[in-house]
This record gives C-alpha cells, structure tokens and sequence, in this order.
C-alpha cells in the first residue's frame, strides 16, 4: 500500500448486520475502500484471489468454509493480501490458531472502532 490511495479491503463475515456495520465505519474513515463483501469462508478466498485487496477482515464462525480452514487457500491464492481475523471468540486458541495459519493480526468483535482501523493500517503495511 502507498501513502496516496486507500487500503483495499474485502469484508467475509456471515452476519449482514456486522459487514454492514464495519463497512460504514471503514467507510467514513476514509482511508479504506471496500473492495468486496463475503458470507462465507469460499466466498472469502473467491473474492480476494480476483480483488487482490491489500488486507481481508476474516470472521471465524462462517458457514461453507469456516476463517480459520479459509486461511491456507487465502495465503495461496492471494498471497500479498494481510489476513485480519476479526472474531467474537476471545483470545485464546483461536487467536494462535489464526496466527499460526498465516493471519497477521486478530481482532476481537466488539473492540473500539480505533484499534480495527489502527489493526488494519497496521496489517495493510506489512510486507508479504
């Protein structure tokens, strides 16, 4: 990502209510375009392999293919795309599940609007 556009993003999480909800808030932000919305993990990978977004926010708890058996074939198929788990889990096991698959950050439901932005930034500029 360059200092001069917006970071790409796709948006994969099963619940309408929450994409809709974070996409209005990267929205007003803006310094992030949403690229793409998934609602499920297959879904997920399909749109970043044909967006090529810099970061992919990646619910755990989908249907088809859940985030954390979507994340190989995301670091496959898309492989400069930052993987952002975003989950209603708390941190534990899955957190270290999703890093050690290849994700570079997770985020809790629920947490301030500042650290997902700041999270996504973050990711958006770790090379890969």
């Amino acid at each position: 990502m360059t200092d001069s556009r917006r970071v790409r993003v796709v948006l994969a999480d099963d619940t309408t209510a929450y994409r809709d909800l974070l996409r209005l808030l990267l929205e007003l932000d803006g310094r992030f375009e949403i690229v793409a919305e998934a609602e499920n993990g297959r879904e997920a990978i399909d749109a970043a392999v044909s967006e090529r977004p810099d970061v992919i926010v990646l619910d755990v708890a989908m249907p088809v293919l859940d985030g954390l058996q979507a994340i190989p074939e995301l670091r496959e198929g898309a492989p400069g795309t930052a993987i952002v788990v975003l989950s209603g889990f708390a941190r534990g096991r899955v957190d270290e599940a999703a890093l050690a698959e290849g994700a570079v950050a997770y985020v809790e439901k629920g947490e301030a609007v500042e650290t997902v932005v700041d999270t996504l930034l973050a990711a958006a500029a770790v090379p890969r």
